[in-house]
């Protein structure tokens, strides 16, 4: 593939009619009104609706199969020995070899575990603007803008950063994802909107690539129809089902970063950092959202891994898909630590949108004949979180909760962000989040 023309052509682009995705113009900033706990957060919305008893409570196939076997996949982030038999979630042949531990230590370890947190919706993207909102959003469906401020617009309105300081990683454009990097609240909106990447889509070769890396300088008169594939193909792509591009406040010495960003993806081709394992969307979300890390210094960085909803289905499949997803957050905290900038000033939190029901559904995979799980019942309120950050700010080894006694709700995160940032009097004062949500430190 000829990527060299790929800054020729989004050159073009960005002087002519198109535009790139959520690149342009700004709003007014303000000034943080408190004092910073750390410098950045990486925030993973982690998974796609994870079960409480395969994750944290680490019961494997015992609970959902009945089978006896039990055990920690995750063991990047969570303390706890490994299944010792029954091996299907790793790779190879029948998923019989586990992925072997990144880290040195767990992340909760490292860092603090709240091991029974309320999720306040049974739906995955109700979830995830608990998420990013802060607030229950009773009313939210499918492809509509957040209904209250988010996290994006509270960093760049309160704490002050430009676009590109803020950034959302989606791994696809399905389920409405792209709407969620800002919301429709008068006070706030699209010029205090995160920049927007879904890289599994933008450096596809078969989507992105077909339009961008390999895309020419077109003639306006005569190659009308290709020009108007391209920007269908970015519309459809970055805002929101081709309403029209929104402007987001970057500024054109941000516009060209963003531009040289691109063109560094496409020359990099297959050669950009990620996991040791990269088979699935997760993997390779991780791996675009650590390059952004490394290029943009971002203060607040979201990314959204899915991979495990092919749980109402297939659950062999989704047990490697969360085995696989730990993989990928333990790369990502890793690869922080190798940023200068952001080594020992970067907190990160972790937690899924939902969990999964307490009974299966009456799906089996072709695999196993292992039966499958949907999410809509009260098991499903059940998440966790996992934070771990900076001596001194998290604290190290320690649990929080338990199965009889919760401790947090998924819209405290919001709060916490804030907290860590800097502007949460902001966020409360403003009045959108959740009444009862509070920030993870107060809960502890």
């Amino acid at each position: 593939m000829k990527r060299r023309k790929f800054l020729k052509a989004t050159g073009a682009v960005a002087a002519g009619s198109l535009s790139l995705p959520y690149i342009l113009p700004s709003g007014r900033l303000f000034a943080a009104t408190g004092s910073q706990m750390a410098e950045y957060v990486v925030y993973v919305l982690f998974a796609g609706g994870v079960r409480q008893q395969e994750s944290v409570l680490q019961r494997y196939l015992d609970d959902s199969q009945g089978v006896p076997f039990t055990g920690n996949i995750m063991y990047n982030m969570l303390e706890g020995q490994a299944p010792a038999a029954k091996i299907v979630y790793g790779t190879g042949t029948g998923g019989q070899t586990p992925i072997p531990m990144l880290l040195n230590e767990t992340l909760q370890k490292q860092g603090t575990l709240f091991k029974e947190v309320n999720a306040l919706s049974a739906g995955h993207y109700g979830g995830l603007n608990n998420l990013v909102q802060g607030s229950r959003a009773t009313t939210q469906g499918l492809k509509q803008k957040p209904v209250n401020p988010t996290i994006f617009e509270y960093a760049r309105r309160h704490g002050g950063y430009k676009a590109t300081k803020v950034w959302f990683l989606g791994n696809g454009i399905g389920n409405s994802t792209p709407l969620l990097n800002y919301g429709i609240h008068p006070d706030y909106g699209a010029n205090y909107g995160a920049n927007f990447f879904a890289p599994t889509v933008t450096f596809n070769d078969k989507l992105g690539g077909k339009y961008l890396s390999n895309a020419k300088v077109y003639h306006p008169q005569d190659e009308l129809d290709p020009m108007y594939q391209m920007k269908f193909f970015l519309d459809n792509s970055f805002e929101n089902f081709g309403k029209g591009l929104e402007t987001i406040g970057n500024t054109d010495e941000e516009k060209n970063e963003i531009k040289d960003f691109m063109r560094q993806m496409y020359q990099k081709g297959n050669g950009f950092v990620k996991p040791p394992v990269t088979d699935n969307s997760d993997a390779i979300n991780i791996g675009y959202t650590c390059e952004i890390l490394s290029y943009f210094k971002p203060n607040l960085t979201v990314v959204n891994l899915t991979n495990v909803d092919g749980c109402h289905s297939n659950f062999t499949g989704y047990l490697r898909s969360l085995h696989r997803a730990d993989h990928a957050v333990g790369f990502l905290w890793d690869h922080i630590q190798s940023i200068p900038e952001m080594a020992g000033k970067t907190v990160l939190i972790a937690t899924p949108e939902c969990g999964r029901n307490l009974l299966p559904n009456a799906i089996k995979d072709q695999e196993n004949e292992f039966l499958a799980y949907d999410h809509s019942d009260q098991n499903t309120s059940r998440v966790f979180t996992l934070m771990v950050g900076p001596d001194g700010v998290v604290d190290k080894n320690r649990v929080v909760g338990s199965e009889t006694m919760p401790i947090g709700m998924t819209t405290d995160n919001v709060i916490t962000i804030g907290e860590i940032l800097g502007f949460k009097n902001d966020i409360v004062s403003a009045g959108y989040v959740d009444s009862d949500s509070r920030s993870l430190f107060d809960r502890m």
